[in-house]
């Protein structure tokens, strides 16, 4: 009878699964198809259908090419549904070797996991200040998706909290046998890697979910149907469970500490400690740092905190050569963090790039990530958010800057103790800036303003990628941006003061279903459309950026509303602008004058080479406008270079170009390492040697 109930049991079981399984497999193809058929109703699909512009439509699940270093932990949904039948017997070993493949691929720091945890602390403080009607209202139509998506990681911690506790109460097992144990390959385990898997998008979670679910259902009912048949054997495990409770409370009597052996276990037993790193990405999602990719690679790292004159606490990351004379500073853009600069790999990195030439490499963050990282530990998100681009000029970059001088110049003072007999009265290096999009608006702010306040920039050349400053020639989006912040701004800046996604869970979210995006290539394809159209035709890989680790639950880059402010202004006034606050008394304290500074008629002031790079595909800062800096400058006599590209916005840092890097590099290799200077008495030979020739 026991047979036959579980053969029921197990026939049912598996029934219940192939229904669920093909009934959300047919869903996600049904959602795939509909997308594939409004794609080809939408104006310029043949570009997509045809593999162009960074997005490819096949009958396969393949989406836009990842950056090198994330490929091989791409998940694929067909592969996990034909894995999940498979005997455990014979997935076990494979589904080990991919999870330590992707611990090779993805090696956790102590420094880099320490910092998380300090974000999480973070965030869990902030998340609090920010509640809202939206917020609530989302939060009651996402909490199914939520729980399915919380589900699995909680079951499976439950699972590793009981494994992990079992072998500590045994007193008489000793650490050393352990490793002689040979763990049986379960289902459990099978369930355990895939939700350690940390690629996963929200249908692979719906999908494990409910694997789940079904298992603990028919388990309850087995377990329950075993102890109806077979009373006799239940008593026995009851009996044997009580016996071995009080085994254990004899041993604790007797001395043996508990927590002393889980100690030993930890460091002892590798499966152990593979399970405890394994947990440390919650819900799946990738949380690489900045760090993490760069140390991956095999290059030094070194992370600097630099405090801006107004509390802002800014990271200023770097790729170290201590004794090189010649830096370079790269500087982001809008939403955007210093990852774009290495998410490309060793190849296609502007920073591995420079370093391999033998630069000193620092990466500049701007203010404004959603952990909201400031001297206050108790500002407010109102507060914190009140800046423009003026901010970004005046107090980010100089602060990172100089504190770039301060590193650099104590180093060489070090390495080469004979610098300042040589070089008495001019910095020991050159540095050169990389700056794209608004950072590089900022980076002009910065040079003219230096300038005008007779204050030394330190840099020797600026590359300008497709910078942002003149905004009259821009698409629909802007110009509706335009007419709704410039009246409403004063009024929209207390109610909603940054623009960023508030949440761990919406974060979380938006990191899993980039990864569908790429799973699911006509549904991605749609959303790359709609994100190209809204924001002018440009065709960068709006999906793919999406997928990046920076962009994850943890941590994610936000744009204050005064910085979008400020670019509606640009537009509005036609002119590279400076904030305007409002009224002319408030720009005379600021500037000295009823209109805020016109920085186009300052760029005579610029005393530096300047090359400025456009994109003919960029839609989002316009070639026209870009060339305009250009015209600005040689009007104003500056060494200026001007040149174009077949790019869009993106593409200057998250794809892949030889030609840029090219061109890059070698704008940057025209700047010669500062030389040593000759002594005093070299110099008196020289000059007693002319003095003899004549």
């Amino acid at each position: 009878m026991q047979r036959f109930v579980d053969t029921v049991l197990a026939v049912t079981k598996e029934s219940v699964k192939t229904f669920t399984y093909e009934s959300l497999h047919n869903i996600v193809r049904l959602i795939n198809g509909v997308s594939a058929l409004l794609l080809t109703a939408l104006p310029g699909k043949g570009n997509i259908l045809e593999g162009l512009n960074g997005w490819e439509l096949r009958p396969t699940f393949r989406g836009p090419r990842l950056p090198r270093w994330m490929e091989h932990g791409v998940s694929s949904f067909n592969k996990f549904i034909h894995e999940l039948p498979v005997d455990s017997d014979g997935s076990n070993a494979d589904y080990s070797s991919a999870e330590e493949d992707g611990d090779a691929l993805c090696p956790g720091s102590p420094s880099s996991q320490s910092s998380r945890v300090s974000h999480t602390s973070t965030f869990t403080k902030n998340d609090g200040h920010r509640t809202g009607w939206t917020i609530f209202f989302l939060s009651w139509i996402l909490f199914p998706l939520w729980f399915l998506l919380r589900l699995p990681l909680r079951l499976c911690l439950l699972v590793c909290k009981r494994r992990s506790t079992a072998p500590s109460v045994r007193g008489n097992h000793k650490p050393s046998r352990l490793h002689s144990i040979k763990r049986i390959p379960n289902l459990k385990d099978h369930v355990i890697h895939r939700t350690t898997d940390r690629r996963r998008g929200v249908i692979e979670d719906l999908h494990l979910g409910i694997e789940i679910v079904i298992e603990a259902v028919f388990d309850f009912f087995h377990k329950a149907a075993h102890i109806f048949l077979s009373p006799s054997e239940a008593l026995k495990v009851v009996y044997k469970w009580c016996s071995s409770q009080s085994s254990n409370n004899d041993e604790l009597q007797n001395g043996i500490s508990d927590s002393v052996l889980t100690a030993t276990l930890g460091e002892t037993d590798p499966t152990l400690r593979e399970r405890k790193t394994t947990f440390n990405q919650s819900l799946n999602t990738d949380a690489r740092t900045c760090q993490d990719v760069i140390t991956e690679l095999g290059y030094p790292y070194e992370a600097i905190r630099v405090i801006t004159s107004d509390g802002y606490v800014l990271l200023l990351e770097r790729i170290p050569r201590r004794d090189s004379r010649k830096a370079v500073y790269l500087q982001h853009g809008i939403l955007d963090s210093s990852m774009g600069w290495v998410s490309n790999g060793v190849v296609g990195s502007p920073a591995f790039a420079a370093y391999d030439q033998g630069f000193d490499v620092f990466l500049g963050n701007f203010r404004g990530l959603v952990s909201r990282e400031h001297v206050d530990k108790s500002i407010s998100s109102r507060m914190y958010w009140r800046y423009s681009i003026n901010e970004h000029g005046t107090e980010d970059i100089p602060a990172m800057i100089e504190k770039i001088h301060q590193v650099k110049t104590a180093e060489l003072k070090i390495s080469q103790p004979d610098l300042e007999e040589e070089i008495p009265n001019d910095q020991p290096y050159k540095l050169c800036a990389i700056s794209h999009s608004l950072g590089g608006a900022a980076m002009l702010i910065y040079v003219v303003t230096r300038r005008i306040e007779e204050k030394p920039h330190r840099l020797s050349r600026l590359i300008l990628l497709s910078p942002a400053g003149f905004h009259e020639d821009s698409s629909l989006v802007f110009t509706v941006a335009e007419y709704i912040l410039c009246p409403l701004a004063s009024i929209l800046a207390p109610i909603v003061p940054g623009l960023y996604i508030p949440t761990r869970f919406c974060r979380m979210l938006l990191n899993k279903l980039a990864r569908d995006f790429h799973n699911y290539p006509a549904v991605g394809g749609l959303v790359q459309t709609l994100m190209g159209k809204i924001l002018g035709g440009d065709s960068s890989n709006w999906v793919g950026v999406l997928g990046l680790p920076h962009y994850n639950m943890n941590d994610m880059p936000g744009v204050s509303l005064y910085v979008a402010h400020h670019l509606a202004q640009m537009k509005r006034a036609k002119k590279f602008i400076m904030y305007d606050y409002g009224s002319a008394s408030a720009n005379i304290e600021v500037y000295g004058s009823p209109e805020p500074l016109d920085l186009g008629e300052y760029y005579g002031f610029i005393d530096i080479p300047v090359d400025v790079v456009a994109g003919r595909r960029d839609n989002v800062i316009r070639p026209s406008m870009v060339r305009q800096h250009y015209k600005v400058m040689k009007d104003a006599g500056v060494d200026a270079s001007y040149n174009e590209f077949e790019y869009a916005h993106l593409d200057f840092t998250f794809s892949h170009h030889e030609e840029l890097l090219a061109f890059v590099m070698s704008r940057l290799l025209l700047v010669e390492p500062t030389q040593k200077q000759p002594s005093n008495q070299s110099a008196l030979r020289l000059k007693r040697k002319a003095q003899v020739n004549c």
